[in-house]
């Protein structure tokens, strides 16, 4: 999924990858231990995610532990749009078939709150 923001890419990696924002948009609490595993929780479960590739201010790929297939990853990927100026952030998240609406319907709530939070 790909989204434009007024906020700057080091802005929003900012809000994707530090405790303090993440739960201001993306779950209810965050713990990060130092060798890159995010666990994240929301309403009393939790998912614990490694960071597999990290360039700051640019993109971070996260692959969940319990996930089905080593290939499934979610990333977000900060650009600058040559056009318009925005900050286009781009989205990959692995979703079985039948969950796809449930799973784009989610990000877009999510996003939502994210703009709020970086001002647009």
């Amino acid at each position: 999924m790909e989204f434009l923001f007024r906020a700057s890419p080091n802005i929003l990696y900012n809000f994707i990858t530090t405790p303090a924002c993440l739960v201001r948009w993306f779950c209810d609490e965050v713990d990060i231990t130092p060798g890159g595993k995010y666990t994240f929780f929301w309403s009393g479960s939790d998912e614990v995610a490694e960071v597999i590739e990290d360039e700051p201010g640019e993109f971070i790929r996260f692959q969940w532990e319990d996930a089905d297939d080593d290939d499934e990853y979610l990333e977000f990927k900060m650009d600058k749009s040559p056009v318009t100026g925005e900050t286009i952030l781009l989205i990959t998240d692995f979703a079985d078939e039948d969950d796809l609406d449930d799973q784009k319907q989610l990000w877009e709530t999510q996003i939502q709150k994210l703009r709020v939070e970086t001002g647009g």
